[in-house]
């Protein structure tokens, strides 16, 4: 399931955590098991679980819903659900120590580190940009952060969503056009740990980072692009907002 903020399950999700936020436990608990009453698959009904397995008061109760989660993550087995799988296994393994089961508290550590490993997710692979590039020419680490003026980045970024690099094109620097470039990764490549287990469990909106050259192979000219309006409201929530990158 492609990640979208409209979909009716994350939608009150999002509304759960934003109660979360708020200090009011009992309503997220209830929108996230609304969510879950709502959901009509089961990747809707992992995020779903997953929600409603971090308001749970004890440790047995956490574990039944984080076990519930991975078995419906393990059925969906798409790049979503699996880039979640390090998260859950640790989340499991937390309860399983609260709850005197070493065995399994270590078991599901080692699954926690196999899993974190290169992402299985095959593409095809988007950078947005407003530079003017060629197919056959590599992008490289070390320019200036478009989020951060005064960051030298380490890393090229790059998505398996197009619309998700459409976003980043608009939202980069200069006066250019806003360019889609279809990329290959030269090798080795991670989860972005800038989005992946923060709001939503696991890298939902497939983006990922490498210190290695990524490779021009084509451009995309048709993917969804955001009003100004909406353009704007990102760039305020970037200059509002308090977190550090990353790097």
């Amino acid at each position: 399931m492609d990640f979208n903020p409209n979909n009716t399950v994350v939608r009150l999700c999002l509304q759960g955590m934003g109660m979360e936020d708020a200090g009011k436990p009992a309503e997220a608990l209830q929108l996230f098991l609304e969510a879950w009453t709502q959901a009509t698959n089961d990747s809707e009904r992992f995020i779903a679980a997953h929600y409603v397995a971090r308001c749970q008061t004890t440790a047995r109760q956490k574990l039944e819903w984080y076990n519930t989660a991975l078995r419906l993550a393990t059925s969906v087995n798409d790049y979503v659900t699996n880039s979640a799988l390090p998260a859950l296994h640790t989340n499991i393994a937390n309860c399983c120590d609260d709850l005197g089961d070493a065995a399994n508290a270590e078991a599901n550590r080692n699954l926690a580190l196999m899993y974190n490993s290169n992402p299985s997710d095959k593409g095809p692979f988007y950078h947005g940009t407003r530079a003017d590039l060629q197919v056959g020419d590599m992008l490289l680490p070390g320019h200036m952060s478009n989020y951060q003026s005064e960051l030298q980045m380490n890393h090229i970024y790059f998505t398996a969503l197009p619309n998700g690099a459409g976003l980043a094109a608009a939202l980069a620097k200069g006066n250019g056009r806003e360019r889609v470039y279809i990329v290959e990764p030269a090798s080795h490549f991670e989860n972005d740990p800038n989005v992946t287990d923060k709001k939503f469990p696991g890298n939902p909106t497939r983006s990922y980072r490498t210190t290695q050259p990524l490779k021009i192979v084509g451009e995309l000219t048709d993917w969804v692009r955001q009003t100004a309006e909406e353009i704007q409201k990102w760039r305020d929530r970037l200059a509002n907002s308090n977190g550090e990158i990353i790097n």
